[in-house]
């Protein structure tokens, strides 16, 4: 029988104190409009949340934590960070839009060869990686070999039902970075809308086809993340009792659960954004050297 493993993006840690509500809006500095699923973290702690469709947000925290600063970020815009008592306070966030150039995209009219890293069957996934607590991004390496020019095409990402998630289907944000030269991490998007997908209970995986963007595969290869998204719609309980103490615990978690597998080529790298910053995500198959990564398989496609 397939061990189940869900692996959760935790800091440990708990505050006991009055809670107030922080609340507010996310908006386009220049424009004014609404910035939906944002994610708002406070820095060093586990809570965070993410604004709705309308770039509305609120949060429970303790009164202290007015005195913390929160990490803002949203896909088309610079990170901000700001003091929480002043969020309180202004009821609104400005954030400034990210500019930079892109690669030059080769306008393709005809793919062909394609091929598919990482692919994935059902028998091969032993794990999951769920959230709780505070917003994050998985983002998973996908090597450039080879010296033809590619495209990429279409990704799949498998998820893994969870009983205790009672809606049909749950929300989260694709995104797809280049990578830093020096630092090997995610960099930029080279998607520059946001794309919201939704996991089904009737389905294992989903995909999405993305030849008519005609994005080039970077040299330095890409990272496809996966981000949580923290609203009412993706939320559930998990109960379970307390290790030491057998007291029952009931916490928040976040749907979906992404599926994971282990890989033993070490080109597929797995790293987190949470808090404000990436960090290396390496978990090993025990008695051996492969990588629990996400179940995550990419479609490219060569010029003909």
């Amino acid at each position: 029988m397939r061990t189940l493993l869900i692996i959760f993006l935790l800091i440990f840690g708990t505050v006991h104190a009055q809670e107030v509500l922080v609340e507010g809006h996310v908006l386009d500095e220049k424009t004014k409009t609404p910035v939906p699923y944002a994610n708002v973290s406070f820095l060093k702690t586990l809570k965070g949340t993410s604004s709705d469709e309308d770039g509305y947000f609120y949060i429970d925290v303790p009164e202290s934590y007015l005195e913390r600063e929160v990490h803002i970020s949203a896909l088309g815009f610079k990170d901000t960070i700001i003091l929480a008592k002043i969020i309180s306070q202004k009821k609104k966030i400005h954030l400034k839009e990210e500019t930079f150039e892109l690669e030059e995209v080769v306008v393709s009219q005809s793919l062909g060869d394609s091929q598919v890293l990482n692919p994935v069957s059902s028998y091969s996934i032993k794990s999951g990686f769920s959230s709780a607590e505070t917003p994050w991004v998985l983002a998973l390496y996908f090597p450039n070999i080879g010296a033809s020019k590619k495209f990429i095409e279409k990704i799949t990402i498998h998820v893994q039902q969870n009983s205790k998630f009672k809606r049909a289907s749950s929300k989260f944000r694709l995104r797809v970075y280049d990578v830093d030269k020096k630092t090997q991490k995610p960099n930029h998007d080279l998607i520059r809308k946001s794309i919201i997908l939704e996991s089904s209970k009737t389905e294992d995986f989903v995909s999405i086809d993305l030849s008519s963007m005609n994005i080039k595969m970077p040299d330095e290869g890409v990272y496809i993340g996966l981000e949580w998204l923290f609203l009412p719609y993706n939320w559930y309980t998990n109960t379970y009792k307390h290790a030491i103490t057998n007291k029952k615990v009931v916490e928040d978690r976040f749907a979906p659960t992404f599926a994971a597998v282990y890989q033993k080529n070490q080109n597929f790298k797995t790293m987190v954004y949470g808090m404000g910053e990436w960090s290396d995500f390496a978990i090993k198959a025990p008695g051996n050297n492969e990588n629990l990564i996400p179940a995550v398989s990419l479609k490219l496609s060569k010029k003909r």
